[in-house]
C-alpha cells in the first residue's frame, strides 16, 4: 500500500480546510499503517490533526468522506472494506452476572499461576471486556481510537477465573517529557508516533488482591505486545507510554514492572495541539522501550 500522488495544494473537506502539510501526513500515515480498517484510519488521521466537533468527539465520518476523496485522486490508497455495525449502532455497557463481584482472591501470584493474557477478538470477549472495565476501572469504558489491542487476564488457579483487563491505543499526540526523552523533532515525532503504543486501561478486578499480579501482567502483556500488535498493524511498536493519576495511584506496579518514570504531563489534555489549557489534572507519565535502543530509532527519520 501507498501512496501514488504527492499533494502541492490544499484540500477542502467538510467545511475544514487541509493544508498540503497536513494531505501529505494523512497520505503517511496511511501507507505506514497497512493494518488498520478505514475508520480506524479515520479516527487516527482525526486524533493527529485535531478535527473534533465542538463537544470533543472524533470526526471519524467526515474523515472518512475525506480518505476516499483522497483514494479517488490517487493520492492515498486505502485497505478494502471490512463488514461493521450499522451506521448510528450505540454501545453500551452491559450489566450482567458475569461483572458482578466474585469470590475474593487473596495470596501471592504464585497460588494463581499460570496468568494467561486472552487478545480480545470474538465478540463474546468484547462484551466482557467492556462490562468489567465499564463497570470497575474509575474511567470506565470509551471505545479505543485507531489502533488498538485488549486482553482478558485469567489466573488458571485454584480455579480458571477471569482477574483484569488490559488495553493498548494509540499514543497521546504531545507529552513533552516523553518528547524529550526521546529526543526527536516535530517531522520525525510526526512520521514515527504510531511506534509508540499507550497503554490506555489497566485493571485488577477490585476483588481480586493478589500480591505482585499487576506487575506480573503488566509483563506478560509487554512480552507479546510487539508480536501482537506488529501482527495486526504491520506496524513494529518500540516503546509504550501510560498515564497515572497520582492523585490515586503511585504507580508502583509499573516501577516493579521496570516501567521508567519521565515526569508528569502539562495538564492539557492527552491530544491537546493548540496549547490550550482544559484544567486536566498532570498526570505521571512512565514509558517502557520495547526494544533496547528504542529512544534512538523513535528519532531516525
Amino acid at each position: 500500500m501507498g501512496s501514488s500522488t504527492q499533494p502541492s495544494r490544499s484540500v477542502v473537506s467538510c467545511g475544514r480546510k487541509f493544508a498540503p502539510r497536513e494531505i501529505r501526513l494523512i497520505a503517511e500515515v496511511v501507507e505506514n499503517c497497512p493494518g488498520l480498517s478505514r475508520m480506524e484510519l479515520a479516527r487516527t488521521i482525526c486524533e493527529l490533526v485535531g478535527w473534533r466537533r465542538p463537544a470533543g468527539g472524533l470526526k471519524g465520518r467526515e474523515c472518512l468522506d475525506l480518505l476516499e476523496a483522497l483514494e479517488a485522486q490517487a493520492i492515498v490508497q486505502l485497505p478494502a472494506k471490512r463488514p461493521g455495525k450499522p451506521v448510528g449502532t450505540r454501545t453500551h455497557v452491559p450489566v450482567t452476572a458475569q461483572g458482578d463481584p466474585g469470590e475474593e482472591l487473596a495470596g501471592e501470584v504464585g497460588a494463581l499461576e499460570p496468568i494467561v493474557l486472552e487478545a480480545v477478538t470474538q465478540q463474546e470477549q468484547r462484551l466482557l471486556f467492556r462490562e468489567l472495565v465499564g463497570r470497575h476501572h474509575y474511567l470506565g469504558h470509551a471505545v479505543p481510537f485507531g489502533a488498538h489491542l485488549r486482553y482478558l487476564v485469567y489466573a488458571s488457579r485454584p480455579e480458571r477465573a477471569v482477574v483484569g483487563c488490559v488495553q493498548f491505543s494509540s499514543p497521546g499526540w504531545r507529552m513533552a517529557v516523553r518528547d524529550r526523552w526521546i529526543g526527536w523533532d516535530e517531522l520525525t515525532r510526526r512520521r514515527n508516533l504510531q511506534r509508540v503504543v499507550n497503554n490506555s486501561r489497566f485493571l485488577i478486578l477490585p476483588w481480586v488482591r493478589v500480591k505482585n499480579l499487576a506487575s506480573r501482567v503488566l509483563s506478560l502483556a509487554t512480552r507479546r505486545l510487539g508480536k501482537d500488535w506488529s501482527e495486526r498493524y504491520a506496524v513494529e511498536p518500540l516503546l509504550v507510554e501510560t498515564l497515572v493519576d497520582p492523585s490515586r495511584y503511585t504507580g508502583h506496579c509499573y516501577r516493579a514492572a521496570n516501567w521508567s518514570v519521565l515526569g508528569e504531563t502539562s495538564g492539557r489534555g492527552r491530544m491537546d495541539r493548540e496549547r490550550v489549557r482544559f484544567g486536566v489534572a498532570p498526570k505521571l507519565v512512565l514509558v517502557y522501550p520495547l526494544v533496547r535502543d528504542a529512544a534512538r530509532r523513535l528519532r531516525e527519520a
